[in-house]
């Protein structure tokens, strides 16, 4: 099994902390995982994404050109990355803020109104898991259960009162 990904969008959309929240649960299954952020210098507003790699066996570099699959979460991201999905895979697209199609006709688009259903569910800033829970129903990657145990690990005791929102944000993706 081996499953690479890339998560871009801006910095606090929460990017980032979808790409931790998945290597986490991929740990917690016993799985190989990495996770490679890269962010620009003005953090929030500012480019953010990172790869994730999950696999069975050992993973040679974190580095990945041309992911398999890919979650956008913005047109600037769209613009900047969807050449590089490896042709047969999968493109996660929020559509609530990418505006633009994509015209690859050798990969398969799945559309997400993230900030949509976030904001029905009362906090745009959970879009992030929306789009997670898209991505984990399609692809089976890890389990929801995985995750949900990864959130506990990775939020700050302080936010740990967000997680049950975060687990229907994650379902209500999936749902999708």
């Amino acid at each position: 099994m081996y499953q690479d990904v890339m998560i871009a969008g801006f910095g606090g959309q929460g990017v980032l902390l979808a790409g931790k929240l998945l290597a986490y649960a991929g740990m917690i299954e016993g799985k190989q995982v990495t996770w490679f952020p890269s962010y620009g210098a003005e953090i929030r507003g500012g480019t953010a994404n990172c790869t994730v790699i999950i696999s069975s066996d050992e993973i040679g570099s974190p580095v990945v050109q041309n992911p398999s699959a890919m979650l956008i979460f913005n047109d600037a991201s769209f613009k900047r990355f969807e050449n590089r999905i490896k042709s047969g895979g999968q493109l996660f697209l929020n559509t609530s803020l990418v505006h633009e199609q994509s015209t690859r006709s050798d990969i398969t688009t799945i559309e997400v109104p993230a900030n949509d259903i976030a904001d029905d569910l009362g906090d745009s800033r959970i879009a992030n898991m929306v789009m997670l829970g898209a991505f984990l129903k399609k692809t089976g990657v890890v389990a929801l259960d995985s995750v949900v145990a990864a959130l506990k690990q990775v939020l700050p005791s302080r936010r740990h009162s967000l997680i049950p929102l975060n687990v229907i944000a994650i379902q209500h993706g999936a749902e999708l």
